[in-house]
Parts: C-alpha cells; structure tokens; sequence
C-alpha cells in the first residue's frame, strides 16, 4: 500500500488533482543574448564565471544550482553572475547548448 492509497483511506471525500512530477522544475527563460563563460584564477584558484542572463534571478538561481549538482563542484551566486569552482568552461557551455542557451566563451 503506498502513501496515494493511505491518504485516500484517511480522506475518501478529498479529490486530489493529479500533479506531474516536474511541477518544481519550471521552464526557465531563455534569451536572444549569449551567455558569457569566462575563467579566472582568483587566490590561485582555477574559477568559471556565468555573467550575462538578462531574465529572473530565481530562473539563474536554479540553473546554478542545477549546473552545480550535474557537475558535482561548489559555487556560489552573486552579483548576477554563477561563480563554479574549477575550469569547466567545456561542460558547461555543452549543458547550456543543451538546454537552448546561446553560449559565448571569453578569455582563451
């Protein structure tokens, strides 16, 4: 018995209205601007900067954490830019032509 038929035991008047699974995964919005990639070293650390999304700060917000989580390597959000740590220029402009997102790499 699983958690749908517990729940219809426990409340046999409620309808529920069938939810797709990717209700949290929101399209996010793409733009006609590319996507800068850029590498830095800061403090003689290799770092891979996203800079140019014009859209919402929660769609960027979401894409580095998604690009973060694929790659499994830290990063923050700040000042409108994802700061991944390491040189993953190539991966992640693969990812971002994967999702639709016009990707220019800067800086070698």
């Amino acid at each position: 018995m699983d958690l749908q038929d517990q729940l219809k035991k426990l409340f046999p008047e409620h309808t529920s209205e069938e939810t797709s699974n990717e209700s949290d995964d929101h399209s996010i919005w793409m733009q006609d601007d590319p996507i800068l990639c850029k590498y830095e070293k800061r403090k003689g650390k290799p770092i891979t900067i996203l800079e140019g999304y014009t859209g919402a700060n929660e769609d960027f917000k979401a894409l580095a954490k998604e690009i973060k989580t694929t790659l499994s390597v830290g990063g923050s959000f700040k000042d409108d830019k994802i700061i991944i740590q390491g040189d993953y220029r190539d991966k992640i402009m693969q990812l971002l032509k994967d999702k639709g997102f016009a990707v220019k790499r800067v800086g070698g």
